[in-house]
């Protein structure tokens, strides 16, 4: 339904939070750009990131459990571009001596909100665009309620709050808003900032003609005002609010037991088609938003659209859940009704069955290739590069939820002969040195997918102690950062170079002649 316009070109993943700066946390301003400015240098013009919504700190800060689907994060903000603005002042800025290597999220809480709320002190609240933003942005008055009300009930869950609140009682919901007016200012401040931030950054991106690629989560959070807004739409007890049945995946390559997430499932089967509406109605308007931002969109779990793994509540792994039939083409004919058409990197992994190909390949998105999961000993295996038939995919070396692919090397994943059949396929002898980084890199920029694009962590050649995530563990995760010192002028020239022998430079940088050659550096 919609064709990849682009030529073969590079990119990196890194979330937001994975960059440099003095705050504690990568964010959207300077730290951002600085990160747009190596992207340039290295001939990249990808850049793909996680999911930019608040996070929850009792779910690990994942940004894969949001407490909205719509809302950005003010720990993404920029404090630097507040004090440009004139809303902070330097001597404000009172840095502690945060980590470089990982986001102390309790510390950058304290911090970002402490500079946030003397910000919105600062602010005219009847500035027109602020009252335009407001008018405009359709969740925003759900969003910021759903927040005064957490804080009101210390951070308890929406589903334990008061019955008139939790039901959503109109006069109920009404009194809070009156009295608590302030606060409804304060959190539409933090998105209306956010989201003018994030509009100078896509900005800036479009000038260095580097597309940015966003994350659609499939599911949300049981604890989300998208969930406590839109009760009607998920599979909730009607008593308790609880899901009757919860979202995960079968045992696979990551867990033996599967992995159990917890979210709340659509009521895509329901016989009343107000509800089918008002659901397709909510993703519209959650694709609107995200294209607001991105100029392409990862969904995360494409397969659900399917179908879905349903686990019954009560089961405390993935193991005893069913296959239960999704929505199909006819979504996303209807979103494109809407629409119109959209780029769309479909997340293929997993267990994945001939009718979620056919349903992927008759949307004509792009699907995943990931290298760590191509050296099985099976020559067959359609992840080899060798073995593609359509330049339709994207290839990664791993993603956030796998290892580094220098840790994935070293460890004891692989058998000695993978190792020595993954070396042939890089054209290397045993007796050869090889950074295995680079030569992962290496063979899937030459590949003929569309898009190559590495976690930064592989193109810096980093061990497992750098990984995002790891699939099943509830603590210690989404905290890795990246110093500066690691983001060199050898490295970006390097990749560049690259890119530049596998025809993935950005056209406007394709050398037509000496003067636009990039100096060579040794790999």
């Amino acid at each position: 339904m919609t064709t990849p316009t682009c030529k073969r070109a590079s990119g990196i993943l890194a979330h937001i939070s994975s960059l440099p700066s003095p705050h504690g946390i990568g964010d959207i301003g300077y730290s951002a750009y600085g990160f747009l400015d190596f992207l340039e240098g290295s001939g990249q013009s990808l850049w793909q990131f996680l999911p930019t919504g608040p996070t929850n700190p009792i779910f690990d800060n994942s940004p894969y459990m949001s407490t909205s689907a719509f809302a950005g994060s003010p720990l993404l903000i920029s404090l630097d571009l507040l004090v440009k603005n004139g809303l902070l002042k330097e001597q404000d800025l009172n840095v502690p001596q945060f980590s470089e290597y990982q986001t102390r999220f309790k510390e950058v809480i304290s911090f970002k909100t402490q500079h946030l709320r003397l910000a919105f002190k600062r602010f005219d609240t009847t500035k027109d665009s602020f009252l335009q933003f407001k008018k405009r942005t359709v969740w925003l008055r759900d969003y910021c309620l759903f927040k005064v009300l957490k804080e009101e009930y210390n951070q308890k869950g929406w589903f334990d709050w008061p019955k008139e609140l939790a039901c959503r009682n109109h006069a109920a919901l009404e009194h809070k808003e009156k009295t608590h007016s302030s606060q409804m200012e304060y959190f539409a401040f933090e998105q209306f900032i956010f989201f003018s931030q994030w509009q100078e950054l896509r900005k800036k991106a479009k000038e260095k003609h580097i597309r940015l690629i966003g994350d659609i989560p499939i599911y949300v959070g049981w604890d989300s005002v998208d969930v406590w807004a839109n009760q009607s739409i998920f599979a909730l007890d009607k008593k308790t609010h609880a899901p009757v049945n919860v979202a995960g995946v079968p045992p696979d390559y990551f867990s033996k037991t599967g992995q159990r997430w917890g979210n709340p499932l659509y009521q895509w089967g329901s016989s009343d088609q107000r509800i089918v509406t008002k659901l397709y109605s909510w993703w519209t308007e959650r694709f609107r938003t995200i294209f607001t931002l991105v100029d392409i969109a990862r969904i995360d779990h494409f397969r659900g659209f399917e179908a879905y793994w349903s686990i019954p509540s009560t089961h405390k792994t993935a193991i005893n859940g069913k296959w239960v039939k999704g929505p199909g083409i006819h979504f996303f004919q209807e979103i494109y009704r809407q629409l119109g058409p959209l780029q769309i990197i479909a997340e293929d992994l997993g267990e994945i069955t001939p009718e979620v190909t056919a349903l992927r390949d008759a949307l004509n998105f792009p699907g995943m290739k990931v290298l760590q999961f191509a050296f099985d000993g099976n020559v067959k295996n359609s992840f080899l590069p060798f073995n593609f038939t359509s330049p339709n995919s994207v290839i990664y070396t791993g993603t956030h939820d796998n290892d580094t692919t220098v840790g994935w090397y070293l460890s004891n994943q692989l058998t000695d002969e993978t190792r020595k059949t993954l070396l042939q396929y890089c054209n290397h002898r045993l007796n050869e040195d090889s950074e295995i980084h680079k030569d992962l890199i290496h063979l899937a920029l030459s590949s003929i997918s569309r898009y190559a694009i590495f976690p930064l962590q592989d193109i810096l050649g980093f061990g497992n102690d750098c990984k995002m995530n790891s699939p099943g563990s509830k603590k210690g995760n989404w905290a890795w950062r990246c110093a500066p010192r690691f983001l060199t002028d050898d490295i970006s020239g390097w990749l560049y170079n690259q890119c530049e022998l596998f025809g993935r430079l950005p056209q406007q940088t394709q050398p037509d002649n000496k003067n636009n050659e990039k100096e060579k550096t040794d790999a």
